[in-house]
């Protein structure tokens, strides 16, 4: 199987591409690929003037290549990153639907005491136009993330490991029933 991640955080050291990495492990045997979201700022005259960013059909050609698709996200001012609305924007420009009946799982981890809920509402409604099969859970919302993780990246709370690999195993159970659609 084909996990793609997509890091709603461009940091090196961002605690939503370690769960990304955390979520590949738990899903277990799979080829994991972790795709880019930087891309230009969208811009109708660019595009008309330019064509599609490579960027952009590289992300769709990720996602086209995903049997499933984990995203996670931080939250910024109480919504997603506007890089990661960013690349949605750009995406529905391709005259493509890679993320249709697509199994999605959504994450998110940050340094509040929320754990970026409110990103993940966000980021559902973003991707509502997109047409995926989202899962409703459980819900994985890593808090205090710069202390969630050991020095080998691996989550340290139980429980938090005990949801990613519970949403991970129904995400690898979904790809299973789309296949058979």
């Amino acid at each position: 199987m084909n996990l793609l991640g997509i890091s709603g955080a461009l940091r090196k050291a961002s605690t939503n591409t370690l769960l990304l990495r955390e979520a590949a492990r738990a899903f277990g045997d799979c080829t994991f690929r972790l795709a880019s979201i930087r891309m230009p700022v969208f811009d109708e005259d660019d595009e008309i003037a330019t064509g599609m960013p490579p960027e952009v059909i590289a992300l769709a050609d990720d996602i086209d290549w995903a049997d499933a698709v984990v995203i996670s996200t931080p939250e910024y001012n109480k919504s997603i990153p506007g890089v990661l609305k960013n690349a949605f924007d750009w995406l529905s420009r391709t005259g493509r639907s890679p993320l249709k009946d697509k199994p999605v799982a959504i994450t998110s981890a940050s340094d509040g005491r929320f754990g970026a809920l409110r990103g993940q509402f966000e980021l559902r409604h973003c991707l509502v136009a997109f047409q995926p099969h989202l899962l409703q859970g459980p819900e994985v919302a890593i808090t205090m993330s710069r202390q969630a993780f050991d020095e080998t990246g691996h989550l340290t709370d139980p429980r938090n490991t005990r949801n990613l690999t519970a949403l991970m195993e129904k995400l690898r159970a979904e790809v299973a029933v789309s296949a058979g659609r």
